[in-house]
């Protein structure tokens, strides 16, 4: 069959998966539209100022380990501007904080006796040792780690983060998801223990902007403030987008957004079982403050918080992370929660939230007091964690479609790995080559 090649291929949105598969396509030939409906690029890793530099919406790094992020980091020639830290961690139980950054850390977690203390720090390696993940596939995640931990250290450590992560819900996590958590954590150690993770300078929007120079110096094109609403298709194929500012024609259409979005835009088109298939997976809200501050909270980054009555799953100060001298001496720390859209915490407006949020704080943290606040924000994002149940692997939908030339990459087919920048950019680049191999070498028209 011949295909209009002069057609744009249309990329509905503009995180990291989108903005790869338009570089991998423009590298290619090809005339590529990316669609973002927010005002800026990067989904999930979007950003916002914060004293005249960008910050992340949500908290955001990665592991040493990462490799298709560094693999594109040094395509862009950008190699010089990933920056390395040590990661100081840390688990706030019964009232207390525990330090947890380095293995021998363990042995002063007294919360669980001494055998408990060398199961918990041999679960890691049992987890590295794993060769056939889809033998998990039929194992919960509380199984699994009971099995291999004992009950005790289950109830302690790990039932706190499932249920602060997943909460009503966290009885049907599988044992996959939290297999390759363990599994990617402990291989982003140095030699002496430690964990060690990496930062763009700049932040992930200096990326994002990295990646959409290359794209448009390719030829392509990134539109900010554009939202798909529908397809108009002829003869099984789609010949154009509707967005909310006209229609454009498209050669083809790549969808990166959360699969209920998608299913909202194909559900026309496609037959109900597809349609069917994109809404059974399941998805967690997450709303999150972010506290500018004038003074820092503690000396940790990344804070577990395994304690039922605290409404966060986490304290991240980003700032023991990334130093305050990068936001003009300003302490960053994000409260993260995961939870229903219809969760009261979830429906709050900004002002109640934070007011919420703070006594909680202050009980962990008695020197701090409100005035040490220079600014607080809330973001929320309604598509944020796919619940990843037993027997995922099948619930998966495929990434083409009965439409000859549309295609999905959504977050929630980044599995067995969770989702995350470096995956959505692996997923993204090879969407891109899956379609440039569907619709042939690019014409004189589209090559530009």
């Amino acid at each position: 069959m011949d295909h209009d090649l002069s057609s744009e291929i249309v990329i509905v949105g503009g995180g990291f998966s989108g903005l790869s598969a338009a570089l991998e396509l423009t590298a290619r030939g090809f005339s590529v539209t990316v669609l973002e409906a927010e005002a800026e690029v990067g989904g999930l890793a979007g950003s916002f100022e914060v004293g005249g530099v960008k910050l992340e919406k949500f908290y955001h790094h990665w592991f040493t380990n990462d490799r298709h992020v560094m693999t594109l980091i040094d395509e862009l020639g950008l190699a010089d501007q990933v920056l390395l830290r040590t990661s100081k961690t840390g688990m706030y139980h019964a009232n207390r904080t525990f330090r947890l950054s380095k293995p021998l850390d363990l042995l002063k977690f007294t919360p669980l006796g001494v055998i408990d203390r060398l199961r918990l720090g041999l679960l890691v390696f049992q987890a590295r040792a794993v060769r056939d993940w889809m033998a998990l596939e039929s194992r919960t995640a509380e199984d699994w780690l009971i099995g291999l931990c004992g009950r005790k250290v289950y109830s302690v450590v790990w039932e706190p983060l499932l249920k602060g992560k997943f909460g009503p819900v966290a009885g049907e996590i599988s044992a996959v998801w939290f297999w390759n958590k363990l599994a990617l954590r402990g291989g982003s150690r140095g030699k002496d223990g430690q964990e060690r993770l990496a930062y763009f300078r700049g932040g992930f929007a200096a990326l994002a902007a990295a990646v959409c120079r290359r794209i448009e110096a390719g030829g392509g094109t990134v539109r900010t403030g554009v939202r798909a609403t529908g397809l108009v298709v002829d003869r099984g194929r789609v010949v154009a987008v509707d967005t909310s500012q006209g229609r454009m024609a498209a050669g083809a259409v790549i969808f990166t957004s959360a699969l209920p979005e998608i299913a909202e835009v194909m559900a026309p088109h496609l037959p109900a079982a597809d349609i069917e298939r994109m809404r059974a997976i399941r998805y967690l809200a997450n709303v999150c403050l972010v506290l500018d501050l004038k003074r820092s909270l503690s000396g940790t980054y990344w804070l577990n918080v395994n304690d039922a009555s605290f409404p966060f799953v986490g304290v991240i100060e980003h700032t023991n992370f990334e130093p305050p001298e990068s936001y003009g001496g300003r302490h960053i720390v994000y409260l993260s929660k995961y939870l229903p859209e219809s969760d009261a915490l979830y429906q709050m407006d900004d002002a109640a939230l934070c007011d919420y949020a703070l006594p909680f704080l202050q009980r962990m943290f008695p020197d701090f007091r409100r005035d040490w606040i220079n600014r607080a924000t809330v973001w929320r994002a309604r598509y944020s964690q796919p619940v990843v149940e037993k027997h995922y692997s099948r619930m998966i939908p495929p990434t083409a479609t009965a439409l000859g030339n549309a295609f999905i990459c959504s977050m929630a087919q980044i599995y067995p790995e969770d989702r995350g920048t470096n995956y959505a950019i692996r997923n993204g680049r090879a969407i891109g080559r899956q379609v440039a191999e569907a619709l042939g070498t690019p014409s004189a028209a589209t090559a530009g």
